[in-house]
């Protein structure tokens, strides 16, 4: 491969990065009032947003998320989980794009470079909110379905190293020289996916990657303005979002884990 054919990307990690919530857990309220969810849920899921709002999860939380999340969405009828995120979607992702994360997209767009959302979030969710912000690709967790059905099984789980592999993989498919790509994240646990990449920055980090950010000379960006894009982007069509929905529904679940471990973690 020349220099000339090569490409450049910047990949995006989505919570507390490009949106200012769990893209997962923001979506209870409308699963309740769409009767998939019940009142409990939804206020052990609120508790479980302010956790994730002031530290984030470790990758023990977020193993044992993964197995209350695919428990809750095996057998969830999939038509209803795509009605739910088609009249909800705008109005609950819209408001929480950090505005600095909108601006760096468009300055990396504006320096011809491909931005991809690469996020643990189901791809059903990431796919539509990449979409939002004007990506041009997107990574997310991927749910086996049958026959309309979720089985509550996940074939791919974008997370941690996984990550990085789904970024190799974009690469040889793209012709990213990944020497010259960027990443940005707010996780320790996406170490793997900013250590791919020539030019890694952190945004909003937890604990443990500003410790690392500052041992080996990282960025540290600081996004704090939350600002709805509905003037300045185009949604996309209700066929479009229609056809993006699955792990949706997972939102109580990764709630009730958070309340649980964090209730037993407390001194």
């Amino acid at each position: 491969m020349t220099d000339a054919t090569k490409r450049v990307a910047a990949f995006f990690d989505l919570d507390k990065t490009v949106i200012a919530k769990s893209s997962t857990l923001a979506f209870s309220r409308p699963f309740f009032q769409g009767g998939l969810i019940n009142r409990r849920a939804v206020l052990k899921s609120a508790y479980a947003q302010f956790v994730f709002m002031q530290s984030g999860a470790d990758a023990d939380q977020v193993d044992r998320m993964r197995a209350h999340l695919t428990a809750l969405c095996e057998g969830w009828d999939i038509g209803q989980v795509r009605a739910i995120v088609e009249e909800t979607l705008h109005d609950i992702v819209d408001p929480l794009i950090y505005a600095e994360a909108a601006e760096l997209i468009t300055d990396h767009k504006a320096q011809g470079h491909d931005v991809v959302v690469v996020s643990a979030s189901g791809e059903e969710i990431v796919r539509p909110i990449a979409r939002m912000i004007g990506a041009t690709d997107s990574v997310g967790t991927q749910m086996v379905a049958e026959d309309g059905r979720y089985t509550g099984e996940i074939e791919f789980y974008c997370y941690g190293e996984n990550k990085a592999v789904a970024m190799k993989q974009l690469a040889v498919e793209n012709n990213y020289d990944l020497s010259a790509c960027y990443a940005y994240s707010d996780s320790i646990t996406d170490v793997p996916m900013l250590e791919v990449v020539g030019h890694p920055a952190t945004v909003n980090p937890d604990r443990g990657l500003k410790k690392l950010a500052t041992e080996r000379g990282w960025p540290v960006l600081t996004f704090s303005k939350p600002v709805s894009l509905r003037s300045r982007i185009q949604m996309p069509s209700g066929t479009a979002v229609a056809i993006t929905a699955a792990s949706l529904g997972v939102a109580a679940a990764a709630g009730a884990t958070w309340y649980g471990i964090r209730r037993r973690r407390r001194k």
